[in-house]
């Protein structure tokens, strides 16, 4: 009996993706867990893998490269050997199939899987690609700007930029998505800000320790990552998620990170942050945000985090309103750190500030413990030498 092969759900608000290409050939025995083709939903690409064994047959409703499937589609059939597929992807794909077969044989020369985008234009980025085709533009005239020549999103848009009065930027699925995510935070929550300046001077004097002692040197979102997970060990509460029968409280301490990458923003996971050292957590969190901004993070890599870190101090940004990411209740924006007067016993004194705020669920956290804990992070970041050792 032919075996249906549909488009998987890989997210929890994932409706529909973009296929970007088979990894197996129309006739090519398939093994199960053996990649089957990649699908790109609104945060990464990532290769599906079979579930059963069969051969690979593409019927009426195989999709092209960079076409739009929604969850549940049938994309083709594993069959038995010798079996036909069934009458309706038959007798609408008899000329289909040997139509398909023929990119399939020129591609196979280049090394790549048949039928698969991302193997015909390798320094291209799936989302230039994509924005490529929304847009009209031919990706071998555009000029890449990205490292060894890879053609970006912004290099796409710049090609098809240039006119006079305005242009229109499709929606992309990522955009689409933080949009989603950002509306659910303040309509599905009852969100509330505190903020709180803190002392950063032994926290820049710990990071200069970091630096003379060699080795993975921590940036500073790496340090308040790690002050988070000790602060949310100490108040669990601040992790907890609304459920209509109560609330549920994650055994587990995984912070998400903000990142900022071509066309929107991610965020992915570094998971039980509380019992990693902090070089691991920047090693951890390096390559995080590396394959991130590469294009090449998978979808489980985002997901399940139980509180969220948002840095915008490296822009230059004193204090903002981050937005909560359901279910989590909670989220910590992260300004510079800047050097500011501050009164030092009866002196006013140079010192490097910083200021933290929290956006917190008020169906699931009070303001009392949301500032207790708001405080422990601030204590955390103003006497960091007793669980921040540059040997960690």
């Amino acid at each position: 009996m032919a075996i249906p092969i549909t488009v998987p759900r890989l997210g929890w608000s994932m409706e529909e993706g973009t296929f970007v290409g088979w990894l197996k050939k129309d006739g090519e025995a398939v093994r199960p867990g053996e990649p089957l083709f990649v699908l790109e939903s609104d945060k990464a690409a990532e290769e599906v893998e079979a579930l059963d064994a069969g051969t690979l047959r593409l019927g009426a409703g195989a999709p092209a490269a960079g076409a739009k499937v929604k969850v549940g589609d049938v994309l083709a059939y594993l069959v038995a050997e010798g079996e036909a597929l069934p009458v309706q992807a038959r007798s609408a794909s008899e000329g289909r199939l040997e139509i398909t077969a023929k990119p399939q044989a020129a591609s196979s020369g280049a090394g790549g899987a048949s039928g698969s985008k991302t193997r015909r234009h390798p320094a291209t980025s799936p989302r230039a690609r994509r924005v490529a085709r929304d847009l009209g533009v031919d990706c071998d005239a555009v000029q890449g700007t990205g490292r060894t020549g890879r053609i970006r999103e912004r290099d796409v848009r710049a090609a098809a930029g240039g006119g006079q009065g305005g242009r229109l930027i499709p929606h992309t699925p990522l955009r689409r998505a933080v949009a989603a995510r950002m509306v659910a935070g303040v309509t599905q929550a009852a969100p509330v800000t505190l903020t709180v300046e803190a002392d950063a001077c032994n926290l820049v004097r710990l990071r200069q320790d970091y630096q003379a002692a060699g080795g993975v040197v921590p940036t500073y979102t790496d340090l308040l990552v790690k002050a988070a997970g000790m602060a949310l060990r100490q108040h669990p509460l601040l992790q907890a998620q609304w459920r209509e029968e109560g609330l549920f409280v994650p055994g587990r301490v995984d912070v998400a990170v903000a990142v900022d990458v071509e066309g929107g923003l991610v965020a992915p996971v570094v998971r039980g942050v509380d019992r990693l050292g902090v070089r691991e957590v920047a090693a951890r969190l390096r390559e995080l945000v590396e394959r991130a901004r590469a294009g090449g993070l998978a979808a489980e890599e985002m997901r399940g985090a139980t509180f969220t870190v948002s840095n915008l101090g490296m822009f230059g940004v004193d204090a903002f309103t981050p937005i909560i990411t359901p279910p989590q209740c909670a989220v910590l924006g992260v300004g510079r750190i800047a050097r500011r007067p501050a009164v030092v016993g009866d002196a006013v004194v140079p010192r490097e500030r910083v200021t933290f705020s929290l956006t917190f669920d008020h169906r699931v956290v009070d303001g009392a413990p949301a500032a207790r804990f708001l405080d422990a992070v601030r204590g955390a970041v103003e006497q960091p030498a007793a669980w921040l050792r540059p040997g960690g």
